[in-house]
């Protein structure tokens, strides 16, 4: 090969490489936070006549579907690696003014983020012919859509030449006519939640409707019976009520208006229809889609019950958008092996980092579609992450910026969790032989504060001869994990995880502590003050001694490294996507499974038999006194 040819080979091979890096998503990276779009310029007049986007069909949810297929049809005549079509909601993203202009003093013409985006060489064809065909996923959002070519990439960049430096940035180069759903305030996405007594069951769910243009309610009932309407409360929130970027910029969404209804005094372990609706002016009620749901058992109550415990899913697109296999690989897993398996579980606790919206609030909704069949069915319990919670300066334990300025509103606002303040999330709940405490690793647990009081409530009074299974949950990892950022500070940890709570688990005999936060799935053996105090791995019986921690953080996102070294009181590991499932026969017998996403199969399991005379018995630092008279 001569040197000419070998000279273009290098410069192919490195338009290659950066074509390649720049469709290449950062791992955990939220794929909305690469556009730079307060970055990006429109060129729509002097492109108009090469470039187009058309997208079919226009009217959407004919037949009153909250999802549809869209066909994105584009092309102009100079194709690049780096062009994209996004997706914005609503259609009229062009505008001449922005918030914070501290940070953009020269007011950009775009200020919002799409709510999805792909590559326009997704369509096999673009690079050589200019033209394109996609298909993309919608949701009914409240809003109606439009669809974007971009061409110089996704991000602002310097781009060195050979005599000079130039700046590469996103420019818009054609908009589509608009699309809407026939009816775009329908409510959608209906979640259940167990409410603070057993015999009462919430529903909330999302609509563009006011109270002052219609007003919510659920229509309910026995099977067979006749049904009755209980009228739903309504919230909201606005764009002051974020605490930081990009939630409060490019980032912000109208969230439309959340409502919760409660179904109360039901019969335990019967079957439910509900269906949720809003009344007109006119008198006339716009439906959403009948559901059933089974009614909870009563605390103590002796049948089959059946739990789900998992953390960190995340969202993706089934369209192939938002490059969702690199950020969170294993969410659609995991929720389609859930919604395969309804019919053998009873309740779910997603113990934090729901989405990962990072700020983007349109990732709440598609994070709400994407479990409704789950949600909709199944009470689905969810408590408060690092990606939901922090931000500096607004009272959380960790001064971190991780919910791109959310500080909780979002999840605080979108699921119904029964706490005694909503701030708080905090709160228990009692599902026949289960008692949940379920605790808020984003604000402080230490001894004298709230949260502390709350936990050492919550497990002192559950009664054990009816409600023998005890379990703690709470995000960050507050037992033990031998992921290998804990391991590199030498705490297997977060910092001062159990120091303070330890005593509390000891004290009061928890059966299972579980926890998110680190992406993989491990068991520890029995465990107090970092010692084994069982050598049983897979069938306990009799007195426990301490608590069993399990790592559940496997739901979805990109996944977490263990160390090198294997602790002693590790007992099973698993670097991959999955889940934990209880199931309690009876007072007396417990099942404890892990599942992996991709196949549903058990890769790990144990049993506890025992007897209520077992949780009374004496061990290690949680004796009581007794005394000599007779």
């Amino acid at each position: 090969m001569g040197m000419a040819h070998v000279a273009l080979a290098a410069v192919l091979a490195m338009a290659a490489a950066a074509a390649t890096a720049s469709a290449s998503p950062a791992l955990g990276i939220q794929p909305l936070s690469k556009i730079a779009i307060h970055k990006a310029t429109v060129h729509l007049d002097l492109h108009r006549s090469s470039a187009y986007v058309r997208a079919t069909p226009a009217l959407l949810g004919n037949q009153d579907e909250d999802t549809v297929w869209v066909t994105v049809k584009y092309g102009w005549d100079n194709p690049t690696p780096d062009d994209w079509i996004a997706v914005f909601s609503p259609a009229d993203f062009i505008s001449g003014t922005c918030p914070n202009p501290e940070r953009y003093p020269a007011e950009p013409l775009l200020c919002t983020a799409p709510i999805k985006y792909q590559y326009a060489n997704y369509s096999a064809n673009y690079l050589k012919g200019g033209k394109g065909s996609i298909r993309l996923q919608l949701i009914n959002q409240r809003a109606d859509f439009s669809f974007a070519l971009f061409t110089g990439g996704l991000e602002n960049w310097n781009q060195r030449g050979s005599s000079e430096n130039f700046e590469v940035q996103p420019k818009l180069v054609s908009v589509s006519k608009k699309a809407v759903f026939k009816n775009p305030k329908a409510p959608v996405f209906p979640r259940l939640a167990q409410g603070k007594t057993h015999d009462e069951m919430t529903v909330t769910w999302t609509s563009g409707y006011d109270v002052s243009e219609a007003y919510p309610f659920v229509e309910w009932g026995m099977a067979g019976a006749a049904g009755t309407r209980t009228p739903a409360g309504t919230l909201t929130f606005n764009r002051g009520s974020m605490c930081g970027e990009p939630a409060r910029t490019v980032g912000w969404r109208e969230p439309g208006f959340i409502h919760t209804a409660f179904m109360r005094n039901l019969w335990p372990n019967k079957e439910y229809f509900y269906k949720i609706g809003h009344e007109l002016s006119d008198g006339t009620v716009v439906w959403a889609k009948p559901y059933t749901f089974r009614a909870p058992p009563t605390p103590g109550q002796n049948s089959l019950q059946r739990i789900i415990v998992f953390g960190d899913m995340g969202k993706a697109e089934r369209d192939g958008s938002n490059e969702f296999a690199n950020y969170q690989p294993g969410s659609l897993n995991t929720t389609d092996r859930l919604i395969e398996d309804l019919d053998n579980y009873d309740i779910v606790f997603h113990i934090g980092d729901m989405p990962y919206a990072n700020g983007y609030l349109s990732q709440w909704d598609q994070f709400t579609a994407q479990v409704a069949p789950i949600s909709a069915k199944k009470p689905y319990m969810v408590a408060s992450g690092n990606h939901e919670r922090d931000w500096p300066n607004t009272g959380g334990f960790f001064d971190v910026e991780d919910s791109g300025g959310e500080c909780g509103v979002p999840a605080e606002t979108m699921y119904y969790y029964p706490a005694e303040n909503r701030a708080n999330f905090w709160y228990k709940v009692d599902y026949g032989m289960f008692r949940f405490c379920v605790a808020d690793s984003e604000h402080d647990w230490r001894e004298g504060t709230p949260q502390y009081k709350f936990i050492e409530e919550c497990l002192s009074t559950v009664d054990r001869k009816h409600q023998p299974w005890l379990i703690f949950t709470a995000h960050r990892v507050l037992g033990y994990s031998s992921n290998s950022w804990y391991a590199d500070q030498g705490s297997f940890e977060e910092p001062e995880g159990r120091e303070s709570l330890q005593k509390l688990w000891q004290k009061y005999r928890v059966d299972i502590a579980y926890f998110g936060h680190v992406h993989n799935y491990e068991r520890t053996c029995p465990l107090y003050q970092s010692q084994c105090v069982n050598s049983e791995k897979s069938h306990y019986s009799g007195t426990m001694n301490g608590t069993i921690f399990v790592v559940a953080g496997g739901g979805g996102s990109h996944l977490s490294e263990y160390t090198t070294a294997i602790p002693k009181w590790s007992i099973f590991r698993d670097h991959d996507y999955g889940f934990t499932k209880l199931t309690a026969f009876n007072h007396s017998s417990l099942l404890f499974e892990y599942m992996k996403s991709s196949d549903g199969k058990v890769y790990d399991s144990f049993t506890i038999h025992r007897d209520y005379r077992d949780v009374l018995s004496c061990v290690h630092d949680s004796c009581f006194p007794t005394t000599l008279a007779s």
